[in-house]
C-alpha cells in the first residue's frame, strides 16, 4: 500500500485543506480538516514533508507539527501562485502547495521560534501605537488651524499646540472645541506612553542579545533596527551577498511576511541614531 510523502496545507482560521501524495505522485489524500481536528490527523500520519504557505499562523503551526515529527517547510505565497493550475479555492490551493514543496529551485522562509516572533510583536505593536499618535497629532494641527492657531511641525510645535489646549486661560479655542480637544491630547499622551513602554523592552532585549548588540555596532543602525534585524532573520548565511539580503528585506516587505517598518522606513537610519 502507497505511503504518503508530500502533504500541501493551506492553513485558514476553521477549515484547513490537505492534499497529500505518495512517492510516485498518485494523490492519497484530499480533505478538509477542521482546527481541532488538525493535530490529530497529522499524528496518525508516518513523516512526511509538510508545505505551507508564509503567512499569518504559518509559524505555529510549523512548530507545531515539527514537533510531531513532520519536515515542515513554509514557503512565500508568490512563489506558490505559478503552481495553481485552475480557478482558485481551497482544494487547488493546497494542491499547489503541494507541488510547489517539492520543486529543487524552491526557496523557503526559517521558521521563526516563539521569541523572534515576540520581538517582532513588540516592533510592530509599537509602529501601530505611534501611526495612532501621527494620526491624532494631524487631526489636532487640522482641528485648531480652524481657529487660526498654527505652529511648525517637530515635537516641539507638537508641544506647544498640546499646552495651548490644556491652558484654560488661553481663549482663542472655543470650550465646546477644548472639550474634543482635550480628548485628542490625552490618547496622544496614552499613546506616547504605551509606544514608550514597548520601545524600553525592545532595548533591553537587545541588550540581552548578543546578535542584536553586535548589529547596532556598524556605523548607522541603532537599538531598534538592530533588534528588528535580528528576529527577523536568524541564520544570515542563507543570503549569498548583502544585495541578496536587501532584495529579500523589499520582497518580504510587500508580502504577507510584512517585516517591521524598522526595517524599511526610508528614515528609519535617522529615527534609529537618535533613539540610541
Amino acid at each position: 500500500m502507497e505511503q504518503v510523502t508530500t502533504i500541501g496545507l493551506d492553513i485558514a482560521k476553521l477549515i484547513f485543506q490537505a492534499h497529500g501524495v505518495s512517492a510516485g505522485g498518485a494523490v492519497l489524500i484530499r480533505r478538509r480538516v477542521r482546527r481541532s481536528d488538525l493535530i490529530r490527523f497529522f499524528s496518525s500520519l508516518p513523516r512526511c514533508l509538510i508545505g505551507i504557505e508564509a503567512c499569518p499562523g504559518a509559524h505555529h503551526w510549523a512548530r507545531v507539527l515539527g514537533g510531531l515529527g513532520h519536515d515542515v517547510r513554509l514557503m512565500p505565497a508568490a512563489y506558490v501562485k505559478p503552481y495553481v493550475k485552475r480557478q482558485k479555492n481551497d482544494m487547488t490551493d493546497a494542491e499547489a502547495i503541494c507541488e510547489a514543496v517539492t520543486r529543487p529551485t524552491m526557496r523557503f522562509v526559517p521558521v521563526k521560534s516563539t521569541a523572534q516572533q515576540s520581538v517582532l510583536n513588540l516592533h510592530r505593536s509599537r509602529d501601530l501605537l505611534i501611526r495612532q499618535r501621527t494620526c491624532l497629532i494631524n487631526a489636532l494641527r487640522g482641528h485648531l488651524a480652524e481657529f487660526g492657531i498654527v505652529v511648525a511641525q517637530g515635537a516641539a510645535g507638537r508641544t506647544l499646540l498640546m499646552s495651548l489646549v490644556e491652558d484654560e486661560e488661553f481663549d482663542v479655542i472655543p470650550p465646546e472645541a477644548r472639550i474634543a480637544l482635550t480628548a485628542l491630547v490625552e490618547q496622544i499622551r496614552s499613546l506616547e506612553a504605551a509606544a514608550g513602554d514597548l520601545e524600553t523592552v525592545i532595548k533591553a532585549w537587545h541588550r540581552a542579545n548578543e546578535r542584536s548588540r553586535r548589529l547596532a555596532s556598524i556605523p548607522g543602525i541603532g537599538p531598534l533596527t538592530a533588534s528588528a534585524l535580528a528576529a527577523t532573520i536568524d541564520d544570515a548565511s542563507l543570503f549569498r551577498s548583502g544585495r541578496h539580503l536587501a532584495a529579500w528585506l523589499v520582497f518580504t516587505a510587500t508580502s504577507w511576511l510584512a517585516l517591521p517598518p524598522t526595517l524599511t522606513d526610508r528614515n528609519s537610519q535617522y529615527q534609529t541614531r537618535e533613539n540610541s
